[in-house]
């Protein structure tokens, strides 16, 4: 393989690239904001989850234990 196929079959990928990026379907602002909202819910709904069963663990076991 020399220098020039391999020139070749860079632009050639780079051609692919810029073809295949085209195809993509990019959202909207009023869907990146809807989205970003639910992650934010959803994240705060999860540590509040994990804050409550961490708790009810730890009264289980400080009870079982005793100390």
């Amino acid at each position: 393989m020399g220098a020039v196929s391999g020139i070749k079959r860079f632009f050639g990928f780079i051609g692919e690239v810029k073809n295949e990026v085209e195809k993509i379907s990019w959202p909207g602002k009023q869907e990146i904001i809807i989205t970003t909202v639910v992650v934010f819910i959803l994240a705060l709904l999860a540590s509040v989850f994990f804050s409550v069963v961490d708790t009810v663990i730890y009264r289980i076991v400080h009870s079982v234990v005793g100390r």
